[in-house]
């Protein structure tokens, strides 16, 4: 993907709280950097994803089933770090970043990609689970 420069094009500006809680819901993931950082350059599909050969190709620690994987990548999509690839037919398994996700990768990689604290992972499952408003 090349960059092109349009005089009249705005960046997409984020509010605070969008960055904060995408952010968190990706180090709180049971993702890797591995799979976002190859999401820069293509779309991954769910079973390269999903079981073994997440944990083959370094994506998760530990395999996940089809479900928990699609639900952690919906709650991905809902926060507005990944969508789905679409082709001539429709949606399919895939996934790709959104601007949004690869302006995080672009600030995670250059940092250490930090570890979830207790408190990340409570106002994640907050958010996430009660569907609070954002």
């Amino acid at each position: 993907m090349s960059a092109v420069d349009f005089p009249n094009l705005k960046p997409l500006v984020y509010t605070k709280e969008a960055l904060k809680r995408a952010e968190r819901s990706l180090i709180c993931s049971p993702f890797h950097l591995n799979l976002f950082m190859a999401m820069t350059s293509q779309s991954i599909p769910l079973g390269a994803i999903a079981m073994d050969k997440g944990v083959k190709q370094n994506y998760t620690n530990r395999p996940l089933s089809e479900l928990s994987c699609e639900n952690a990548l919906a709650w991905l999509i809902d926060v507005g770090v990944l969508r789905r690839e679409v082709d001539g037919q429709g949606i399919t398994d895939s996934f790709r970043l959104t601007p949004l996700g690869y302006q995080l990768i672009g600030k995670l990689k250059d940092h250490n990609y930090p570890s979830a604290t207790l408190s990340d992972r409570l106002n994640d499952f907050i958010t996430r689970w009660l569907r609070l408003p954002f």
